[in-house]
């Protein structure tokens, strides 16, 4: 083999930190081993991070991808000891210290797995075939796409009926996503539609919003979920609390009521599971929402040199049972912190436990509308509003992706409008099963 490894990665006297996945704890991780005595290799089978809070408005036409993707070559450019490679890992094998992708394999001296979620059908085939999931670019794209679509399609279409259908939207899931989506639909169909389909009724367009239990935006303070919930009817959007959603073929959603829907899309947005890698299956630390039972450094149950962050790793506590929340900041803190205990063990001395800092909550409905939940203040309204902003714009990665979202921020503000409605890749949806 040379002086090089599988890969072409180079052979080093260092230890060499594998690194699976560059979404928000894998890029904090690795930050923090700049210039540390480690070889760090990061893989990912895209070769861009993703922001996704903000997938949302990509799938409403408010900014178009490259604003909230950047390359994850780029972010560590001038980092020594650094290596990326364009790979998906298949499988660990744990007695061999090997990991096995797509393009060869690697030994590793630490492996951290933060391959983050995908979104969770809970095993019903049937919603996972026809609806659309909004976890990915590609995601939402295709979900950008679709809208407007359906709305091209109505145009063609005399059957009211089938028009209303092509014109109704169903998001099933009352947490962040979900609200935020409805919200934005509510505001394309007030502001931009009946500009944009003239010759086309579009306030008989129907945005549905069906939470299974007893209120949206159930993470945070009974005050935001009610506020929330109130700004979302100003918006015209309906908010169906207390109902289970059990099948959609592409037309028709049921539920566990005799309430159904006849809409040519729905979103779910109900739920997340944690992508895992073959080869740690064992039971016993495969926790509920397939996450990884890890202890409080991170290490997977079981292992010195296997870890686990971000939304795969469940770190259960008294305070947090279920482990902490599938979003942003836990995976950037435990990147953070598993940098600084690597680093510790490198020179011999004991890790520190992993404490939880709480940022709060927040989630946007629409134009100065918002809700935000810190540890001493909750506030609702326009000020909450800008307050998301700053924080999103702030987490964004890189000077110009920052750039370019406020620009598009103000001048949706100013004009009132939502330039990327752009069908760049048509979905092709067959729209026969519409047709009487």
């Amino acid at each position: 083999m040379g002086d090089t490894d599988a890969l072409n990665i180079p052979k080093s006297s260092f230890p060499r930190v594998i690194i699976v996945g560059g979404g928000f704890g894998g890029i904090a991780l690795a930050k923090k081993l700049r210039g540390k005595e480690v070889q760090v290799v990061l893989l990912d089978k895209n070769n861009y991070h993703t922001f996704q809070p903000l997938l949302y408005q990509v799938s409403t036409g408010g900014l178009e991808p490259d604003s909230i993707a950047y390359p994850l070559r780029k972010v560590f450019q001038g980092y020594s000891n650094f290596f990326f490679r364009l790979a998906e890992v298949t499988q660990v094998v744990i007695e061999s210290n090997l990991v096995q992708t797509n393009i060869g394999n690697l030994r590793y001296d630490y492996l951290v797995i933060g391959t983050g979620s995908e979104t969770n059908f809970f095993g019903n085939d049937e919603i996972e075939k026809n609806s659309m999931g909004m976890k990915s670019i590609p995601q939402s794209l295709n979900l950008r796409s679709l809208i407007l679509e359906n709305f091209e399609q109505a145009l063609l279409t005399d059957n009211l009926h089938e028009r209303d259908a092509l014109m109704n939207f169903v998001i099933v899931g009352g947490g962040p996503t979900g609200v935020e989506l409805a919200g934005a639909l509510a505001e394309i169909k007030k502001g931009i539609l009946p500009k944009d389909y003239p010759d086309l009724d579009t306030r008989k367009a129907q945005i549905n919003l069906i939470q299974s239990g007893d209120r949206i935006l159930k993470e945070m303070s009974e005050k935001a979920s009610k506020k929330a919930e109130d700004f979302l009817e100003e918006l015209g959007v309906q908010v169906w609390k207390n109902i289970r959603v059990t099948g959609y073929d592409g037309k028709t959603v049921t539920t566990k009521t005799d309430l159904v829907f006849e809409a040519a899309t729905m979103v779910w947005a109900a739920g997340v599971k944690a992508v895992s890698v073959k080869g740690l299956e064992a039971k016993d630390i495969i926790m509920p929402g397939n996450r990884m039972k890890v202890n409080n450094f991170n290490q997977i149950a079981g292992y010195e040199n296997i870890f686990a962050i971000g939304d795969l790793a469940c770190m259960a506590s008294d305070e947090m049972p279920n482990g902490h929340p599938m979003v942003a900041q836990p995976a950037i803190q435990q990147g953070r912190h598993l940098g600084e205990n690597i680093v510790r063990m490198l020179n011999s001395k004991p890790m520190k436990p992993f404490i939880y800092k709480d940022k709060g909550s927040m989630a946007t409905v629409g134009r100065n509308k918002a809700v935000v939940d810190l540890k001493h203040y909750k506030f609702q309204g326009i000020f909450a509003w800008f307050v998301w902003m700053f924080v999103h714009l702030f987490f964004l990665i890189g000077f110009r992706n920052r750039a370019v979202v406020f620009v598009n921020w103000v001048y949706n503000y100013v004009k009132f409008d939502r330039e990327a409605r752009l069908i760049i890749r048509p979905y092709n949806r067959d729209y026969s099963q519409f047709k009487d």
